[in-house]
């Protein structure tokens, strides 16, 4: 019990004191998850809104498959990009396995799903609303798709903070792609299993209460808005 309270003071000493080594984890972790983020939500927002707005052959079973990706297993995205990036692989002349840009890709390819899952939703109740009204005023699929963003604002957010959340807590796949180097590609949650493997408690409490605030910070705002729009 004695080693537990002096770990968890060396990890709010670690904080307070701004170790160099414990913010450059940070910022690596927050710099890639924000860029996954905002790339699943580039490619998923659009693509949700246009199978709510859309029919077409196939579509439900594209629906149906998007829903299942959400449990997606980290480890099987990790593995697939590995063999995909490895110097034998189809794409291993770009170099990027064990670097930050291969674990921005993992992480979208585990975020997008998530993003298309909340925006369809939303974006096939407002269709039910303003649909016809779209119709009426010919507006073309880009334009309606402006539409369903310009009403649905609240489920964009709530869609990004969901795939932020998935993204920053992901260890899986980035530890697969990334391969944890020091300085380069550690993140916190690869940090904290390397770390605790080592027998080092306080860096690897000092990052797990740094994610877990965000975590729960961005769970509270995404379970918050999702009240609001389920209220709509």
């Amino acid at each position: 019990m004695n080693d537990f309270a002096r770990s968890i003071g060396a990890a709010f000493a670690l904080i307070g004191e701004a170790d160099s080594e414990l913010l450059g984890i940070v910022t690596l972790s927050v710099r890639v998850s924000l860029t996954a983020s905002i790339v699943a939500l580039v490619i998923g927002a659009p693509f949700g809104a246009l199978l709510a707005i859309t029919r077409f052959r196939g579509r439900q079973v594209i629906i149906v498959l998007t829903n299942a990706l959400l449990g997606l297993p980290p480890v099987v995205v990790g593995l697939a990009l590995y063999l995909l990036l490895s110097r034998s692989g189809p794409l291993g002349a770009a170099g990027l396995l064990f670097t930050p840009a291969a674990m921005v890709i993992a992480q979208t390819l585990l975020a997008t799903p998530i993003v298309v899952a909340l925006v369809h939703r939303p974006a096939s109740l407002l269709w039910a609303e303003y649909g016809d009204l779209a119709r009426i005023d010919g507006l073309s699929t880009l334009r309606s798709i402006g539409l369903l963003f310009a009403l649905g604002r609240t489920s964009l957010l709530t869609a990004f903070l969901a795939a932020f959340g998935r993204a920053i807590a992901e260890v899986g796949a980035i530890i697969i792609v990334g391969g944890n180097i020091r300085g380069f590609t550690r993140t916190m949650t690869t940090a904290i299993a390397l770390e605790t493997s080592k027998g080092d408690l306080p860096l690897a409490l000092g990052l797990g209460l740094i994610l877990l605030a965000l975590s729960v910070a961005v769970s509270t705002v995404a379970f918050l808005l999702v009240g609001r729009v389920g209220e709509k």
